[in-house]
C-alpha cells in the first residue's frame, strides 16, 4: 500500500486516479512514498526517509527545493499545459485590460455612484480618459514557446495580430504545434525592438530572473505594453515602475501584485488568477496522479523537473529503478552485480539530464537484498528501487 501526503487541497477527480486498494491519500501522512502539492511552501520541509517522490499539481516549483530533493533522490513532477488553456484566456483578457483601460473605467464608474452621481449624466464626457488602442495589427512578442506561449501565440493571430515569438529552446512538440503565422526569431532584442505588446511566458530560474530589467526596457518600443502571468520575479520591478512613469510603458498587466506596484500609474494587477479555474485545476491533479502512479508503480519518469525523461515497456518479473550521478562507467558497475550473481538483464533504459541520470534494468528472476545493497553501495548511486509485477 502506497502513502500520499497531500500538502493542499487536490481535487478529486486528481485523487481518483490513486485506486484505493493500492493508495492510502491523507494530509496526516507521516512517512509518505509520494507528496501531492500546489502552492505549499516545502523550501525547509524535513524529508521523511520513504519519500520517494513530489508532484506539483502546476508548472510552476518555485516552492519545492529541486537541488535537495535531487541529492536525495526525489523525483520532482510538474504538469506543463495542464493549465495552458486557463493561463492563454488570461492572457487575452489582460491584452484589452492593457489596451482600453477597462480596470480603471470600472472603477471610475463605482466611484461616481459611490459619490451620489447620476451615472447616466458623466458617462459621455467621462469615457474620454479611458480610450485605447485596438490590438488588431499589433505586434505581440511571447517570449518563451512552451506550453503556455504557444497557445498564447497562436490565438493572437487570431485576433489579427502580427506575432513574434522567441524561445531558445523550442522543443519538437512546441514547434510542430505553433501556427505557421508566428515569426521565431532567435535573438530576444528583434521582439524588444518590434513588439507593442510583449507577452512572457517562461520559468523563473538564475538566468531568467529579473530578464526584464531596465537594459531589456530600454530597447523596447516606446509606449510597449507588458504583461507578466508568468512569475513575479522575472520583471526587476524597479524597472518597470520607473519606465510606467516615464512612460516608455504605457500599461503593465501582472498577476503578482506588490505594494510598490499598486502606487505605480498604468498598472493592472490581479490576484494570482492565471491558472484559477475549476478545469485547470482539476487537469492539473489529474496529470500529478498519474504522473506520481506511474514512477511509484512502474519506475517511469514524465515531466520531471529534476530528472531525465525514462520509460520502459515491462519485460520481466522484477525491474530496479536507480537514480544516480551521471558518471562513466555506471551502466557497467551495476550490470556488472547482477551478472556476478548470475542475473539476466531482460531490457534495461538510461537517460541523464545533467549531472544527474536514471537507470531502468528489467530483470529475469527476482533479486535478493544483498544484490539490491551492492547496487546501493556503488559510489554515485543515490537511490534503488526494486519492483515486482
Amino acid at each position: 500500500m502506497y502513502q500520499i501526503k497531500t500538502l493542499n487541497k487536490i481535487s478529486p477527480v486528481g485523487l481518483s486516479q490513486l485506486p484505493g486498494e493500492l493508495y492510502t491519500v491523507s494530509d496526516g501522512t507521516e512517512d509518505p512514498d509520494g507528496i501531492l502539492v500546489r502552492s505549499a511552501d516545502m523550501l525547509s520541509y524535513e524529508f521523511p526517509a520513504n519519500l520517494r517522490a513530489i508532484a506539483r499539481a502546476g508548472a510552476g516549483t518555485n516552492n519545492i527545493p529541486i537541488d535537495r530533493c535531487s541529492q536525495a533522490g526525489i523525483v520532482v513532477f510538474n504538469t506543463p499545459g495542464a493549465n495552458a488553456n486557463a493561463v492563454k484566456e488570461l492572457v487575452v483578457c489582460a491584452l484589452m485590460l492593457s489596451s482600453r483601460k477597462i480596470a480603471a473605467g470600472v472603477k471610475w464608474i463605482d466611484e461616481q455612484i459611490a459619490a451620489g452621481v447620476d451615472i447616466t449624466t458623466v458617462v459621455e464626457k467621462g469615457k474620454a480618459q479611458f480610450v485605447g488602442p485596438e490590438v488588431l495589427g499589433k505586434t505581440l512578442g511571447v517570449v518563451g514557446l512552451g506550453a503556455i506561449g504557444v497557445q498564447v501565440a497562436n490565438i493572437a493571430t487570431k485576433l489579427g495580430m502580427k506575432v513574434i515569438g522567441y524561445d531558445p529552446f523550442l522543443s519538437v512538440h512546441s514547434a510542430l504545434s505553433l501556427s505557421r503565422m508566428v515569426h521565431v526569431t532567435t535573438d530576444l532584442n528583434e521582439v524588444y525592438q518590434s513588439a507593442d505588446y510583449i507577452s512572457i511566458h517562461v520559468p523563473q530560474n538564475k538566468d531568467t530572473k529579473g530578464m526584464i530589467d531596465a537594459g531589456a526596457i530600454a530597447k523596447m518600443k516606446d509606449g510597449v505594453r507588458l504583461i507578466d502571468l508568468a512569475r513575479g520575479g522575472l520583471v526587476d520591478e524597479s524597472a518597470v515602475i520607473d519606465a510606467l512613469r516615464s512612460g516608455k510603458v504605457s500599461a503593465f498587466v501582472t498577476d503578482f501584485p506588490t505594494n510598490a506596484l499598486l502606487a505605480a500609474p498604468n498598472v493592472t494587477a490581479l490576484p494570482h488568477l492565471g491558472a484559477s479555474t475549476p478545469e485547470s485545476e482539476e487537469n492539473c491533479a489529474v496529470m500529478a496522479a498519474q504522473e506520481l502512479r506511474d514512477y511509484l508503480e512502474n519506475g517511469n519518469i514524465t515531466n520531471s523537473v529534476n530528472l531525465p525523461a525514462c520509460e520502459l515497456p515491462w519485460s520481466g518479473p522484477a525491474r530496479l529503478c536507480v537514480i544516480h550521478r551521471n558518471s562513466p562507467g555506471m551502466l557497467t558497475s551495476i550490470t556488472s552485480v547482477l551478472s556476478a550473481e548470475g542475473i539476466n538483464v531482460e531490457n534495461l533504459t538510461n537517460k541523464s539530464k545533467g549531472e544527474y541520470a536514471y537507470t531502468l534494468v528489467d530483470i529475469g528472476a527476482p533479486a535478493e537484498q544483498k544484490e539490491i545493497d551492492a547496487i546501493r553501495a556503488i559510489e554515485g548511486v543515490l537511490r534503488v528501487r526494486y519492483l515486482t509485477r
